[in-house]
């Protein structure tokens, strides 16, 4: 099978004037279709740089990026989906106003996508929320919105920079679960960024070990344990031997 995503000695540097910051150093990983990938690193070490040239939001200065196949085109604005840290909900919208805001920015048809946009909030447990505004929801609440959000025009890749990171930990653990689940129902690709170990094993079926900036490709591996996985897996041997790898390739054992 043919990665859907394929990165090849992706280098990006930013400049200042004279000044150069190397942010990404020789990132080189494929991505299956269907995988959920989570990207794992210190905090600055460019993981969301990497999240940004996976969405064409920057360009990089060297090596290969590549999206979908040769023979079908693929166009970020039509095909990627984004949550971030914060779940950057217009306050002045309703809850289903807001999911509905990249079919209105896409031209998609309305009728269509107010339907999609329904089943993706009872997708995400907030049926019965379409008429709320923002302020009204909790924080994980905001949150699932703004994933369906992410979703309403049938992306085919997810892009998630640090999207648990603002919650607190009970709440945290259970958009996990969440989140495997929709990723089950939905089959999207999804590349999940956290410097979050624990949480960067329970998730991916693959995890991307990036180290301190400038971003570089330390290890890269599958997750063999059972699915659908369960908060109890966090006790169990082989799960500490994962993160154990993690906190070796990153120097903190």
């Amino acid at each position: 099978m043919q990665p859907f995503i394929h990165l090849s000695g992706v280098t990006k540097t930013y400049r200042r004037g004279r000044t150069e910051h190397l942010a990404i150093s020789d990132a080189t990983f494929d991505v299956m279709p269907g995988e959920l990938v989570s990207l794992v690193g210190p905090s600055g070490c460019g993981k969301s740089t990497l999240l940004k040239v996976l969405a064409g939001l920057h360009p990089h200065d060297a090596g290969t990026v590549r999206i979908g196949s040769e023979s079908h085109a693929f166009d970020p604005s039509r095909d990627i989906g984004m949550v971030f840290q914060a779940p950057l909900l217009l306050k002045w919208r309703r809850i289903l106003e807001n999911v509905l805001l990249p079919a209105e920015i896409l031209g998609l048809p309305m009728a269509a996508s107010r339907e999609r946009a329904k089943g993706l909030l009872n997708l995400v447990g907030l049926s019965g929320f379409e008429d709320k505004y923002p302020y009204e929801l909790s924080g994980g609440m905001q949150q699932r919105a703004a994933i369906a959000r992410a979703l309403v025009h049938d992306p085919k890749l997810v892009l998630m920079d640090e999207p648990f990171g603002a919650l607190d930990a009970l709440t945290r653990e259970k958009m996990n679960l969440e989140l495997l689940r929709i990723w089950k129902e939905s089959g999207k690709t999804i590349v999940f960024v956290t410097h979050g170990i624990s949480e960067a094993v329970f998730l991916g079926t693959r995890v991307v070990v990036l180290t301190a900036g400038p971003a570089r490709m330390a290890d890269n591996f599958e997750i063999d344990l059972p699915r659908p996985r369960t908060l109890d897996m966090k006790t169990h041997e082989r799960f500490g031997e994962y993160t154990r790898r993690i906190y070796k390739l990153l120097g903190m054992e």
